[in-house]
């Protein structure tokens, strides 16, 4: 067990921000990915190939617009440091899809609604997108149950 050793607390932390990074990344691909489908339905228009060099095109023009959304709405509760942080981790030389990943990183492990304002962020953001209803299904905006565990349990709305 490598977090039982004192010397290898930094494993830990390591690892927690690998996996709050691939929370946020595999979010912000489904937002991106569900827009972009619902773009090319609400133009009908086959659903998007992962061969095709314009479908990753729009792919990647929409994770970049997404994640500058982000970053202008979820920035407006943070401190000023916070904030100032924040634009430092934005500038990753030639890499602006990084660090924006990072900004997000950043600001999942400090705000502690951060998962919910990403989730009204992206309501907002897959409903200006496509002319097809809100594409909420009977479980919530994003296919999940939106309610919590405790929540369903004792019958909460």
């Amino acid at each position: 067990m490598p977090f039982r050793h004192p010397d290898r607390s930094h494993d830990l932390v390591a690892r927690i921000e690998y996996e709050v990074r691939e929370r946020v990344e595999e979010a912000v691909d489904y937002v991106c990915l569900e827009a972009l489908v619902r773009d090319r339905r609400a133009r009908g228009q086959a659903p998007p190939a992962a061969d095709s060099v314009d479908d990753r095109r729009a792919y990647t023009a929409d994770v970049l617009t997404f994640l500058r959304l982000l970053h202008r709405e979820l920035a407006v509760g943070l401190s000023a440091d916070a904030q100032r942080k924040a634009a430092h981790l934005a500038e990753v030389p030639g890499d602006e899809q990084a660090g924006l990943i990072a900004v997000q990183v950043a600001m999942a492990r400090a705000l502690p609604d951060y998962w919910q304002r990403f989730e009204a962020v992206s309501e907002d953001y897959l409903a200006s997108r496509g002319a097809e209803g809100s594409g909420t299904s009977a479980c919530g905006p994003s296919g999940r149950e939106s309610r919590g565990l405790l929540a369903r349990l004792f019958g909460r709305r």
